[in-house]
C-alpha cells in the first residue's frame, strides 16, 4: 500500500465525509487536488501553512483513489508531487491525523504515524 498525503481543515473533511467525496478547492481551479509524499509533507506545511491550527492530516490510500495520480512538479525542480486528478473518494482515507503546529509554526510529523 502506498500513502500519499493531503492537508485540509477538520471542517472541510467532515463536509467531504458527509457528501462521500473531498473535492479541494484546487480541483476547481487547477484540476487536481495537491498531495504530498511522507517527506514532502512538513516543508509543505510549513511553506504554505506556517501556524495554522486547524490543519489535519489525511492518509489517502493511492490504490483506492479512482480517479488519477500524477507525480509532478508544475513550479520548477526536481521535487515530484502526487497530484490526484479529480474528488478524492472518503474510502480511499484510511486515517486521518491533527496537524497542529509547533510555537514556531513550524510542523511536526505525528507521533505515531510510521514514516
Amino acid at each position: 500500500m502506498t500513502i500519499i498525503y493531503h492537508l485540509s481543515t477538520r471542517a472541510a473533511w467532515q463536509a467531504a465525509a458527509a457528501a462521500g467525496a473531498y473535492t479541494a478547492d484546487s480541483l476547481a481551479s487547477e484540476g487536481f487536488i495537491h498531495c504530498s509524499t511522507a517527506q514532502q509533507v512538513r516543508a509543505t506545511a510549513t511553506r504554505i501553512f506556517a501556524g495554522r491550527t486547524d490543519l489535519i492530516l489525511l492518509c489517502v490510500d493511492s490504490a483506492q483513489v479512482g480517479p488519477e495520480i500524477r507525480y509532478e512538479n508544475l513550479e520548477g525542480g526536481d521535487n515530484l508531487f502526487p497530484h490526484i486528478y479529480g474528488p478524492l473518494a472518503v474510502a480511499a482515507v484510511v486515517a486521518v491525523h491533527d496537524f497542529p503546529p509547533r510555537d514556531d509554526g513550524g510542523f511536526d510529523w505525528p507521533p505515531g504515524l510510521p514514516l
